[in-house]
């Protein structure tokens, strides 16, 4: 079975094309500043090869679709109905899923929801203090980035030479969009993001954590509306707020070296390093730190910061080992926790829980 996995961005779309459940990359690539999805789906360069499905990394479908899903018009409706929760990356898969109903109309179209992963996680950890009735309608921590720390919780083991089960494992997913993921036996115990992707760690533009009140203050203060504060959050927060950087990359933010690119860049090490020191309470135990995403990848530098401090739970880092290939061990004394570097393969997972729901769905 050849599936199709498309990631969407605001104004790019990547691809792999894989054959399951042997997982050859049959085609990949990448298509920059798109104008028209409808047009770039339709003419995708595959060069003929077959496509039997269409798997999406969905973003937010609220408490009913916490899974992986053939889309149909609930799926949609899910989708849509939790758009204000999560505006950009909503918005972009409605479009994208529309544009490849069209383009491939007999082709079976998957969801699978990047709130998966985080569904094991307890009600302790995902419940907000908020009034009854909201949680009735679906105000919850749900976490975000579910493909990537699912893959980290499978990679880590691999490449430690170990079992999953009894792994206690703080996955880092860092990059313009950043989360951080307790994991033990390979199941979510907790995670940064809540009920939006704006949550958590500064993003590139998004806020991160936020006491809401300083929202309303605002507003009432400016005469501001919704959308205006909405705007932004999302588009000029985050470490860009932070750094005074338009777009908030690190690597611009770093070349920047002003005093507030470097709050920014402290305000980030920090966090990291607040939160691994958070879950290894949370896990009762630290085995493992895994990093990856742009940041985690490339930059040893903030690999570095974020670790700094950590030495109490055994962690220290090998300059030796800071730079090179990824899918390495960084640090690792026997006893202490491993510190790992890892590429991550959101778009495999996502062809994964594709190819074991059609297989299913033959079957029966």
């Amino acid at each position: 079975m050849n599936i199709l996995v498309p990631n969407l961005g605001s104004t790019s779309l990547k691809y792999q094309l894989i054959s399951m459940p042997g997982e050859a990359v049959l085609r990949r690539g990448r298509m920059e500043r798109v104008a028209d999805y409808t047009a770039a789906i339709r003419d995708l360069p595959l060069d003929g090869a077959v496509v039997d499905a269409v798997a999406f990394k969905a973003v937010h479908g609220g408490p009913r679709f916490r899974g992986t899903f053939v889309i149909d018009a609930d799926v949609l409706a899910g989708l849509q109905q939790f758009l204000p929760a999560a505006p950009a990356h909503n918005a972009i898969y409605l479009t994208g899923i529309r544009a490849f109903q069209q383009a491939m109309p007999d082709t079976p179209l998957v969801a699978a929801f990047e709130t998966e992963f985080h569904a094991s996680m307890p009600a302790c950890a995902s419940a907000y203090g908020v009034p009854q009735s909201w949680r009735g309608e679906g105000v919850a921590r749900y976490g975000f980035h579910g493909a990537s720390h699912q893959y980290v919780s499978e990679r880590v083991p691999q490449i430690l030479g170990r079992s999953a089960e009894g792994l206690r494992l703080v996955s880092c997913h860092l990059g313009g969009s950043a989360s951080i993921c307790a994991i033990r036996s390979g199941r979510a115990v907790d995670t940064t993001m809540g009920f939006s992707p704006q949550s958590g760690l500064e993003n590139a533009t998004r806020h991160g954590d936020l006491d809401v009140f300083a929202v309303f203050y605002m507003m009432e203060r400016h005469g501001w509306t919704l959308e205006h504060v909405r705007e932004q959050l999302t588009r000029t927060g985050g470490l860009a707020g932070l750094s005074g950087v338009a777009g908030g990359d690190v690597r611009d933010i770093i070349a920047a070296g002003t005093a507030d690119a470097r709050l920014a860049l402290d305000v980030f090490a920090y966090q990291v390093r607040k939160t691994i020191g958070a879950y290894a309470a949370a896990l009762g135990g630290l085995d493992a730190v895994a990093f990856t995403g742009g940041i985690g990848e490339n930059s040893a530098a903030l690999r570095e910061a974020c670790c700094d401090g950590l030495e109490f739970l055994g962690i220290r880092l090998d300059p030796g080992r800071a730079e090179g290939a990824v899918d390495r061990i960084v640090s690792y004394s026997g006893t202490s926790p491993a510190v790992v570097v890892l590429g991550t393969n959101e778009e495999l997972v996502v062809a994964r829980r594709a190819y074991r729901l059609l297989s299913n769905q033959t079957l029966t």
